[in-house]
């Protein structure tokens, strides 16, 4: 294969560059670009149209951040969707990043392109998404799209997946390395990679059939240092000096505000940054003006208000926000985080203090980066250093093409010693290779069982046809290491009754489809199946310890010093649970516990405590418990699916109670006043303690009792419901 020259340094020269206006592109569509300021293409994106991006070649382009990557894409669905009547999935690895695609693509719908988002919802075969020219989604999605075999991707002309470099991720890694290969299998469509350097991007174009167009562009020039506890060494400018001592991130913060400037800072844990981001906004707030006091003030009332009712957490971000700064993390409400995110591009917030899922998440550049830890906790490493990669997706965020000739990004050192030690490990050295996570076994039995149930595979030949074509077999060139697991992995499939086997023939059960469709890990599908051949009587509490035993749950971490405290509450539900608890002694007690914490959580929740008493007894944030509940729901979802198959109607209604309990936090006897809408758990038990106890108590109530209780728009809403027969059936009253 012919790959470009990829180890040039690349700047712009007095050579002949090539013009948008030149393109091979929709003549109206040239004008989108224009509009936006780019007339003429960079160094990559010249690369990738020389090397026949239009011209249906697939490709990888591996290239730093802010190097216009996605105008590249976007050249390329253009030509595709406009001129060539095919649709384009465009797969990227975060929701976050999904909805930030949807809202810069909409502006091709005038051209009439029909852009959709499409994320979460595993048990759907989206249908709906073949009216559609741009699928915006991610790659667990399309996944679970592929597993209910929809008609329309036939006509996919090409797929793009956005930092193809997290094939190298043990969690998302091996889903769109399966996803890459069965859509490679089921369509002719084009393949654009668009990765960050990495040191092997050529072994990741030779797996798809693909050119290279490799590049260390940057629209803004980067400045690398270190702070060393006094001072700032740079590789390529004059180093920086600090008159007045501190901790770096603190000093160099103020610093920056000093010119005018914005900075991100990353830090290894949520804890972390939301430190940093209080004692950071102490230290800069100085710099601010009236005007911009009052507007914080303002946006500060904005973050107190997305919760029903403020948290520890709110309270404390409200008071960074006042000061000019912020953290940000997976913890937040979606709309803080979209809040804070505003107000950094308005250069408002000053300073945002995050987790790395910023760095390859949302486009939020500022002048300086700060990386403030560079080692993280590792389960199986204690303290370790983040990989090159990770401190290369951080540092790309350094610099705002519209704002600034240069950006720098400064690793945090708190003496010489250390500060010559991350020089040479991140800023002298090489973005590490990325390899296939896809023989970690959990991961491989459930893309197993979904290559069975869709009959991709029908027999153990077309089984390992079918992974001979991934990117692990095209790294190793060895089937064995995976060989020896699968007769392992169908053993399991066929025990727990979700595939038959007969003579190397491999045909799924009606419960192995179902649980393909679902999404599901199946050793989590056989735990919910045990959990339905039970005899016990569902409780609330015996259902949620059942799904928190499953793989899919993200359990709370269970402290040392809760071991005896949870263990004592356990003993209080054992005859609950729909499964026998194991042993103290057996290896997986103590993460048993943590789902039984995870349980107990939830539980509260639906016992109607406040998220501020649930961060302040659990650590859990609002941010956590949503994202806690969706998988709850999900698995409830699941099992009562499941029941529904098994044709064992009995466990229907308890499961689907709990569900409605999660969904708003409330005890059972609310159960029928949240099915009313704009009734949450507040004004549910309001009405409540009004005397309110039933549909039928409303119904026979006079409007204006309910008034006086919810309040005028309200207490007419719920009327209205009431008073209309579809919704009397729609409540089952």
């Amino acid at each position: 294969m012919n790959f470009p020259d990829c180890n040039l340094k690349e700047s712009i020269s007095n050579d002949v560059v090539m013009l948008i206006e030149d393109l091979d592109i929709p003549e109206k569509s040239k004008e989108k670009f224009t509009d936006r300021g780019i007339k003429e293409l960079n160094p990559p994106q010249e690369k990738a149209v020389g090397s026949g991006l239009l011209k249906n070649e697939s490709m990888v382009v591996a290239a730093p951040t802010a190097s216009g990557k996605t105008a590249i894409a976007e050249f390329a669905f253009l030509k595709k969707i406009i001129e060539e009547n095919k649709k384009c999935v465009y797969i990227v690895p975060l929701r976050a990043l999904a909805q930030e695609k949807y809202d810069d693509f909409k502006r091709y719908e005038d051209l009439g392109m029909d852009v959709a988002v499409s994320v979460g919802d595993y048990d759907s075969s989206a249908s709906g998404l073949g009216n559609h020219d741009l699928i915006i989604t991610t790659s667990e999605k399309m996944d679970s799209i592929l597993r209910h075999n929809p008609s329309w991707t036939e006509d996919i002309g090409l797929v793009v997946s956005d930092e193809i470099h997290l094939l190298n991720d043990e969690s998302r890694g091996p889903t769109l390395e399966v996803t890459l290969t069965r859509l490679r299998q089921l369509t002719d469509a084009q393949i654009l990679g668009l990765s960050a350097t990495i040191s092997n991007a050529d072994e990741l174009a030779g797996w798809l059939d693909a050119e290279l167009v490799s590049s260390d562009y940057r629209p803004v020039e980067l400045h690398e240092g270190v702070f060393n506890g006094s001072m700032v060494e740079f590789e390529n400018q004059q180093d920086l000096d600090f008159e007045k001592s501190g901790r770096g991130e603190h000093v160099i913060s103020d610093h920056t505000l000093d010119m005018g400037k914005q900075a991100l800072i990353f830090a290894s844990s949520r804890r972390n940054a939301e430190s940093i981001a209080e004692k950071t906004g102490e230290k800069i707030n100085h710099h601010l003006s009236g005007d911009e006091r009052d507007e914080l003030d303002e946006l500060a009332e904005e973050i107190l208000n997305v919760p029903s009712q403020p948290t520890k957490q709110c309270k404390r971000l409200a008071k960074c926000v006042r000061t000019g700064a912020a953290f940000h993390h997976a913890g937040l409400a979606n709309g803080q985080r979209n809040i804070i995110e505003d107000a950094f591009r308005d250069k408002l917030i000053k300073v945002i203090s995050a987790t790395p899922t910023l760095a390859a998440g949302v486009n939020l550049p500022a002048f300086r980066v700060l990386i403030r830890d560079a080692k993280r906790y590792h389960p199986d490493k204690g303290m370790a250093f983040i990989p090159v990669l990770e401190y290369e997706q951080m540092s790309g965020r350094a610099g705002r093409p519209e704002y600034d000739d240069y950006g720098e990004a400064i690793l945090i050192g708190k003496n010489e010693n250390q500060a010559e030690e991350l020089k040479e490990r991140f800023i002298e050295g090489e973005a590490e290779e990325i390899y296939s996570k896809l023989a970690v076994e959990p991961v491989l039995r459930t893309h197993i069982l979904s290559l069975i149930a869709t009959r991709v595979t029908r027999d153990k030949e077309s089984l390992n046809d079918f992974l001979s074509k991934t990117f692990f077999y095209h790294q190793y060139n060895d089937m064995r290491k995976i060989e020896s697991k699968l007769d392992r992995i169908l053993g399991k499939l066929e025990d727990w009754r979700l595939i038959k086997q007969d003579r190397g023939e491999l045909e799924p059960t009606r419960v192995g489809k179902r649980v393909a469709e679902l999404y599901l890990d199946p050793d989590s599908a056989h735990e919910l199946l045990v959990g339905l051949e039970t005899e016990r009587e569902y409780t609330a509490f015996g259902l949620l310890a059942l799904i928190c035993n499953t793989g899919e749950m993200r359990t709370l971490r269970m402290k040392d010093r809760e071991f005896d405290g949870i263990q004592e509450e356990l003993a209080k539900h054992e005859n609950e649970l729909l499964k026998p608890a194991p042993s103290p002694w057996d290896l997986g007690y103590e993460n048993f516990l943590s789902a039984v914490k995870t349980a107990l959580m939830l539980q509260d929740w639906i016992k109607e405590k406040g998220e501020d008493k649930l961060m302040e007894e659990y650590g859990e944030t609002p941010g956590g418990l949503r994202s806690r509940k969706e998988i709850a729901d999900w698995l409830l979802y699941s099992m009562q699916e499941l029941a529904r198959l098994l044709n064992m109607k009995d466990k229907l209604k308890p499961i689907r109670k709990l569900r409605t309990r999660l969904k708003h936090g409330v005890r059972e006897e609310l159960v029928p006043l949240v099915r009313l809408r704009g009734v949450g758990r507040v004004r549910a038990r309001k009405l409540w303690k009004a005397g309110f106890k039933s549909l039928s108590d409303l119904r026979s109530a006079p409007t204006a009792r309910i008034k006086e209780v919810l309040g005028p728009k309200i207490g007419e809403k719920v009327k209205d419901q009431l008073d209309t027969k579809e919704d009397q059936e729609i409540l089952g009253s």
